[in-house]
């Protein structure tokens, strides 16, 4: 064998070995590297508070140090926008949410594509609303509610976590199945809309159950009624919607993983993986329980079933009702 032969199978076997330790580091997990959970809404409302139980688990699960960072803003499209575009290694997932990834495509232009730009990794908790009224209405009932938006056509007000979140939609959701007139107001999260609600600058609030229950217990707001078919565990006195005369009203908020669209598909089981561990240990559980969340992990493909299914439920709605985001 000629020598200069030998140099360059020589050369030509590093490269592949090169190439192929490059890629097998590239889909190394967890990664060495700080991890960022991405959260669309302020410290202090219910995406954080499991943002940072769930991210505290898998802190100890991976060994990893796994930070939240908190990107308010645009009803939670601001921190779809950037994982969407953030790095592919692993080192960034996001706790999405039910407005980005269902229902703002269906009520304004995005700068990326839900179902196309971001990996479903995992469902991650299920809660119903709460629509709370500040005291100074006078209102202990939906139906009272109802009856004075009907005289006051434009007078109630109801803040949401954004244009496009899930406690908008219930709103503009109600305001049809009611024929009744009350005024969106968007916030960049559950903490300040619950500041300016106590402040008394908006008048409602269809409110996680978290946010809002302890301001019931001292009795600074009061609940007329939940979002979802059954009453909620942790306020079992308070009727939903559904069975306050609006029969079939099922309007339950979520909180999802996803990743950056383009992550290996390695990386993305090994997350689904991780993810549904941390879901289903008992004393996570309970921790978000305590806030009224209940977590449903399951696979990648079910929850990619389960957006796209919201999205179409709630395409319709939009379309039917001329929902618009402002």
């Amino acid at each position: 064998m000629k020598p200069s032969f030998l140099v360059k199978s020589i050369l030509a076997f590093a490269i592949v070995f090169l190439s192929a330790s490059s890629a097998l580091n590239a889909q190394e997990f967890p990664p060495k590297k700080t991890i960022t959970m991405v959260v669309g809404f302020a410290a202090g409302g219910s995406a954080d508070n499991a943002a940072r139980i769930i991210a505290k688990k898998l802190s100890e699960d991976l060994g990893q140090n796994v930070i939240v960072d908190n990107k308010p803003g645009a009803g939670g499209n601001i921190a779809h926008a950037f994982t969407a575009n953030a790095p592919t290694d692993g080192s960034v997932i996001l706790f999405g949410s039910i407005g980005p990834l269902s229902i703002a495509p269906h009520l304004m232009k995005l700068p990326y594509d839900p179902q196309k730009d971001l990996a479903p990794l995992t469902m991650g908790v299920t809660f119903p609303n709460v629509l709370v009224v500040i005291p100074e209405l006078d209102i202990k009932t939906l139906k009272e509610y109802v009856a004075y938006a009907k005289k006051n056509p434009g007078k109630i007000t109801f803040a949401s976590t954004g244009s496009g979140s899930a406690s908008h939609l219930q709103g503009e959701l109600f305001n049809v199945r009611a024929d009744i007139d009350t005024v969106h107001v968007p916030y960049k999260g559950g903490s300040p809309a619950m500041v300016d609600l106590l402040g008394g600058r908006v008048s409602s609030y269809y409110s996680a159950l978290a946010t809002a229950e302890p301001y019931i217990k001292s009795g600074k707001l009061i609940p007329i009624a939940s979002t979802g078919l059954k009453r909620a565990p942790t306020l079992p006195n308070v009727p939903t919607i559904a069975e306050s005369g609006y029969p079939g009203f099922d309007a339950v908020n979520w909180y999802a993983f996803v990743a950056p669209g383009k992550t290996p598909e390695v990386i993305l089981d090994k997350w689904n993986k991780a993810l549904v561990a941390v879901l289903t240990d008992k004393v996570t559980n309970k921790q978000l329980a305590e806030h009224g969340l209940t977590p449903n992990p399951g696979s990648r493909e079910d929850l990619a079933k389960y957006i796209a299914s919201q999205s179409a439920t709630w395409g319709k709605i939009i379309a039917d009702r001329k929902i618009t985001a402002e």
